[in-house]
């Protein structure tokens, strides 16, 4: 099976334009950024709940401390929140005032929030009807370390910032792409 795609800055632009036509654009809009600019797994997105990420005074936290449950592998861990992608959550937070602070960020229609099965589902159609050829719900994740890793960042921080136990799972993840090449050779 091959891996899920990563996106450059205009695919990902191309995936939000989409995503202002959608039912729940907010919410779908806001979905896709948490994965592409946290590096959380789906089901990581699926069990976030309000208390998660909203402090009690309203505002946005900085961090986000994933319970055992909530993880891959029943291991908790903290996600480190941008302050871009903090706004874009008080955004949505304001959009979905007086919410139950155990409820799901990101409730469906029908439910209190989503499973991580069903999110994959929708987070696949998304980038589909948008047009991106092989991305998959692990495409924001992927873009997240593989930009990180372009931009410079040890692997051992990328570990760290994306859960992993191992270096090599790591670095499974990262594209190597010809203008990482080109700068790595121009160092010398």
């Amino acid at each position: 099976m091959s891996q899920a795609a990563t996106l450059n800055a205009r695919q990902l632009q191309q995936v939000l334009d989409y995503c202002r036509t959608r039912r729940h654009a907010l919410r779908d809009r806001t979905m896709i950024l948490v994965s592409h600019w946290s590096g959380m797994r789906v089901k990581e997105i699926a069990a976030l709940r309000w208390c998660d990420v909203v402090n009690s005074d309203g505002t946005i936290k900085a961090e986000v401390r994933l319970t055992a449950d909530q993880t891959k592998g029943q291991r908790g861990r903290t996600v480190l929140l941008p302050q871009r992608l903090q706004a874009e959550l008080a955004r949505y937070a304001a959009a979905n005032q007086a919410k139950p602070s155990q409820q799901q960020v990101f409730a469906t229609e029908r439910s209190s929030g989503f499973s991580a099965n069903t999110l994959t589902h929708v987070i696949n159609g998304i980038y589909r009807s948008a047009g991106l050829d092989g991305a998959t719900s692990h495409s924001g994740r992927r873009t997240f370390i593989t930009t990180l890793a372009e931009s410079g960042v040890s692997a051992r921080v990328l570990m760290s910032l994306a859960g992993h136990q191992n270096l090599s799972t790591t670095q499974r993840y990262i594209d190597i792409k010809p203008s990482m090449l080109r700068a790595a050779v121009e160092l010398l």
